[in-house]
């Protein structure tokens, strides 16, 4: 019997560093941003799911300077879930005002958006 992927639910979720000028922060903020008020009953009472790991957690993010994302640090926001996460070019960049005080390379503010999408295997 082979088994096929459905999506359950997909949130969405934009993020920003506005000092600092990292792309892992924005996407950061950006993932925590789309689970931050969600709850899932549904993978326990609707699917049967025993342990929130047997989730799928597919996350894509848009963010300038993408080449610059630390994945590891993005993907370690969802406490749960078989994980992927794909970074593509986008969000948006804003001119800002650098800080001294806060370690600002120039006066760039990121914006990243991101959509985390939670799929179950159905047999």
């Amino acid at each position: 019997m082979t088994s096929e992927r459905k999506r359950l639910i997909i949130e969405m979720g934009m993020g920003i560093d506005q000092h600092g000028q990292d792309p892992t922060v924005a996407a950061a903020r950006a993932v925590r941003n789309a689970i931050a008020h969600n709850a899932l009953p549904g993978v326990w009472e609707v699917v049967g799911l025993t342990h929130p790991n047997q989730m799928i957690v597919e996350v894509q993010v848009a963010v300038p300077y993408p080449e610059q994302v630390r994945q590891e640090e993005v993907i370690a926001v969802l406490p749960f879930g078989k994980k992927t996460l794909t970074v593509e070019s986008g969000g948006m960049i804003v001119q800002g005002r650098a800080i001294a005080e806060l370690n600002d390379k120039n006066d760039e503010m990121l914006i990243a958006v991101a959509a985390v999408t939670v799929l179950i295997e159905s047999r």
